[in-house]
C-alpha cells in the first residue's frame, strides 16, 4: 500500500492542501472546528508528515534549541518534558545543548553550531541574552526564557522569592535553630541567575520578619556527592553545637534535602523530631519519603515557555510577555 499524502488528507478532510500545512504547523489563522476535521482526517488515515520535504516547503527547520545547565537532575527531565509535550504537538523537533562547563559554552558561543540555526531558542535558568548585545551570539531567531526572568524577552519563571517565603514563614514557626542550604555551580559565576539567591532573599526576609535568625548557612553543588558532604558538614556543626537540637533546615532544592536524609538516617537522627527538613521543588520521589517541601508545577512551566515561543514562530509581534508561577508549601512528615 503507498503512503497517505496531504494531498489524501485535503480530499478526506474537504480542505484545500494549504490549510492542512497551516494545521500540521500549528497556524493560529485556522477555525476550531476546521482544525479537529483535519487532525481526524490525519489520524483516520495515519497519515505521518514529510520532515525533509515539509522543511525544503517551509523553508524552515522545525527544530528547537534548548540550552540547559545540566541533564542529569530530574528538575531539568521535568523541564524538559513540559517543552517537548508543547513541541512536538506543533511538530516541532527539539535538541538539547546542555552548557555543563565554561569550555562547552565558549565552544557554543565561538562558532555557528546547530543550536542556532534553529526555528527557536529556549534558553533555562541561565539569561544568556545579554550575549546578544555583545554580539558574541549571531541569532535573530525567537528566544524564550523558561526558570529565568527578564524584561527584554519571553519568559516563564518560578516566584521564588515567594517559595523562600513560604519556606521562611514555615521555619520559623518550628522550634529549635534555623539552618540553610544553598545551590552554586561554575555557571553561576559566568551568567546571572536570581533563582537561589530569589529563594534565599525570601527567606531571610521571613525569618527576620517572625525575629528568628539563621545560624549556619551552607552551599553546595548540584552534584550528588557534593550535597552528601555539605549534609554532612551541616549535621556535624548541629552536633557541635550546645542545646543544638532539635534544629530544622531549608534545603533549597529536593536534591540537598534527600543527601540531608539520608545522612541524618545513618547518624539515627528522628527526623521530623530531632531534625526537620524542609526542601524545594517536590521531586517525584518527595512523597514517597515524607518530604514537607516546596512544590513546584515544572512541567506546566516548561509547556507555557514553549507555547510563548511558537506564537512567536507564528508571527507574533508584540511586547516581551512574562508568565509567573507560582510555588506552593507541600507538609509532610519531615517538617
Amino acid at each position: 500500500m503507498r503512503k497517505p499524502t496531504i494531498q489524501d488528507v485535503a480530499r478526506r478532510a474537504g480542505v484545500g492542501v494549504g490549510t492542512v500545512s497551516r494545521v500540521l504547523n500549528n497556524h493560529v489563522a485556522v477555525k476550531g472546528v476546521t482544525r479537529e476535521t483535519v487532525l481526524k482526517a490525519i489520524a483516520d488515515l495515519e497519515y505521518t508528515p514529510n520532515p525533509h520535504a515539509r522543511r525544503i516547503a517551509g523553508g524552515k527547520s522545525y527544530t528547537i534549541s534548548v540550552l540547559l545547565p545540566v541533564l542529569t537532575t530530574e528538575f531539568y527531565t521535568r523541564l524538559l518534558d513540559g517543552l517537548e509535550a508543547a513541541f512536538q504537538e506543533a511538530r516541532y523537533d527539539v535538541a538539547i545543548f546542555p552548557l555543563l562547563d565554561r569550555s562547552r559554552l565558549e565552544r557554543y558561543l565561538g562558532s555557528h553550531t546547530l543550536a542556532y540555526q534553529a526555528d527557536g531558542l529556549v534558553m533555562a535558568t541561565y539569561n544568556l541574552t545579554t550575549l546578544f548585545h555583545e554580539r558574541r551570539m549571531r541569532t535573530q531567531q525567537p528566544t524564550v526564557l523558561v526558570d529565568a526572568h527578564a524584561d527584554n524577552v519571553d519568559c516563564a519563571y518560578m516566584d521564588n522569592v515567594t517559595g523562600g517565603r513560604l519556606a521562611g514563614e514555615y521555619a520559623s514557626s518550628l522550634p529549635g535553630a534555623l539552618y540553610a542550604i544553598w545551590v552554586e555551580t561554575e555557571l553561576d559565576q559566568l551568567f546571572s541567575t536570581r533563582v537561589f539567591e530569589d529563594r534565599r532573599s525570601g527567606f531571610l526576609e521571613a525569618t527576620q520578619r517572625a525575629g528568628r535568625g539563621v545560624r549556619g548557612e551552607f552551599i553546595s553543588s548540584f552534584d550528588t556527592l557534593a550535597a552528601r558532604n555539605t549534609a554532612a558538614s551541616l549535621l556535624d556543626e548541629i552536633r557541635a553545637t550546645p542545646g543544638g537540637l532539635p534544629a530544622t533546615v531549608f534545603a533549597s532544592a529536593d536534591l540537598l534535602a534527600g543527601a540531608l536524609l539520608d545522612e541524618a538516617h545513618l547518624r539515627g537522627l528522628k527526623v521530623g523530631e530531632d531534625l526537620r527538613i524542609i526542601g524545594f521543588d517536590d521531586q517525584p520521589w518527595a512523597a514517597a519519603r515524607g518530604l514537607t517541601t516546596l512544590h513546584q508545577p515544572v512541567e506546566s512551566m516548561g509547556y507555557e515557555a514553549a507555547q510563548l515561543l511558537l506564537s512567536r514562530l507564528n508571527g507574533h509581534r508584540g511586547p516581551p510577555r512574562a508568565r509567573r508561577f507560582e510555588p506552593t508549601l507541600i507538609c509532610r512528615e519531615t517538617a
